[in-house]
């Protein structure tokens, strides 16, 4: 995490270093020609209004310098020809004396400056250091304030986003350990606050799965123990019975164990998809047909098609139909289809049998779930049947439900989108 807080960091004060460098390179040549257009031309009117004429004595114009030295420590000559005819000082008579102003063809060097004014007299100013040096110094000293500036107001803003950003891998890691309780503060609204979000979001589903799985395989274990335990007794008995009956049981309830162990893996599998495995478009309403005529159903409704996993949806057909079966007391079992809302169907199996208790009826669809007075039936399934249609309706974007038939009995209701 250090990594990227310093890639942060550096960053900024790289493009920072960027900008002033791009600006002096943009701004020093027009500064130049400003200083060659604009300012000497009227620095030099100035000076020469300043200084005595050329009909003045040299001692009064000397006097000036010196008090222009005096004043803004600045040092000038000026010349008339090759004659130094007044100086501030001693050096810089000297300086001025050896320029070679027939050779120079710009008067604004690095170390001097050679204003023109009346009576073709030359005043020679001296720099105590190169204009470019001046600037560059002051540039520099403009990049470092700012550049302290910017580290210390991005120091806090780049922090903060590091520091969570290290909360965040903390907690990635507490999960990979095992911890499947780990989650990430939430902090603002940015891209990062977003990725705790989704990391929470997926933290939930791998809990909620890991939970899944072990209460399934926790209920799992305890429903097997009753179709082996009868297995290994009919078993015992065919070693010293042969009568058809128990081998009919034996079959019975091998039959059994085989649909548990089917349901377990397909519960299973829908547990861990995020999609569908295959998809087609196909009848739902013949398929209804089909499986209603296994168990003596009467089939009503409006044909419509679907678009999904056939072998899933049929699957979904025929536990609705065996749960009424099962359940409905010998009653006649009735399914009807119909268009509920725009572009829904909604399919309904009926019965006329005892009914679901309302406290149970949300209960009902939890695996291994059976209602009271079925738990201890021979006949009472396994109880993943309905948890098998409420997985594979939401698989295929609908919803199942149970609800109270109106003159009593009970209405399954599975609701999916249609196709186009």
């Amino acid at each position: 995490m250090r990594r990227i807080y310093w890639q942060f960091y550096l960053t900024v004060l790289g493009v920072l270093l960027l900008f002033a460098v791009i600006n002096i390179a943009v701004w020093a040549p027009r500064e130049n020609r400003f200083t060659h257009e604009r300012m000497l031309p009227a620095l030099e009117r100035t000076v020469d209004e300043y200084l005595p004429g050329a009909d003045r004595p040299p001692e009064e114009l000397e006097a000036r310098l010196r008090s222009l030295h005096d004043r803004f420590y600045i040092q000038s000559a000026v010349r008339l020809g090759r004659e130094v005819i007044a100086s501030s000082d001693a050096e810089t008579e000297a300086f001025a004396r050896e320029i070679d102003l027939d050779r120079q063809r710009h008067r604004f060097r690095r170390h001097h400056m050679v204003l023109r004014i009346s009576g073709d007299r030359v005043v020679v100013v001296r720099h105590s250091r190169p204009p470019w040096m001046a600037r560059l110094g002051g540039a520099g000293a403009f990049i470092a304030l700012l550049g302290l500036a910017v580290g210390v107001g991005a120091y806090p803003l780049v922090r903060r986003i590091t520091r969570r950003l290290e909360r965040l891998h903390a907690r990635v890691e507490d999960l990979g350990g095992g911890d499947l309780s780990a989650r990430v503060e939430v902090e603002g609204k940015d891209e990062i606050a977003e990725l705790a979000r989704s990391f929470n979001r997926a933290a939930d589903r791998i809990e909620a799965l890991v939970e899944s799985q072990r209460g399934l395989l926790a209920s799992a274990s305890h429903e097997l123990r009753t179709p082996l335990t009868r297995l290994r007794l009919a078993v015992e008995l065919l070693a010293e019975d042969a009568r058809e009956e128990v081998r009919e049981r034996v079959v019975r309830d091998i039959a059994e164990l085989d649909e548990l162990v089917g349901e377990i893996l397909l519960a299973s599998k829908l547990d861990t998809l995020d999609g569908l495995e295959r998809e087609e478009e196909f009848e739902w309403l013949a398929i209804v047909a089909e499986e209603g005529a296994r168990v003596g159903a009467t089939t009503t409704g409006e044909p419509c098609s679907l678009r999904g996993d056939a072998r899933m949806l049929r699957r979904l057909v025929r536990n609705l139909f065996e749960n009424a079966k099962r359940y409905g007391a010998g009653t006649p079992i009735e399914a009807h289809l119909e268009i509920s809302a725009p572009g829904r169907a909604t399919l309904a199996v009926m019965d006329r049998g005892p009914g679901v208790p309302s406290e149970e009826r949300e209960r009902i669809f939890e695996p291994f779930y059976r209602p009271v007075g079925t738990r201890e039936s021979v006949d009472g399934g396994v109880g993943l049947g309905l948890s098998l249609v409420d997985k594979i309706a939401r698989h295929h974007g609908g919803t199942a439900r149970c609800v109270a038939r109106e003159g009593g009995g009970t209405r399954f209701e599975v609701e999916l989108p249609v196709a186009g």
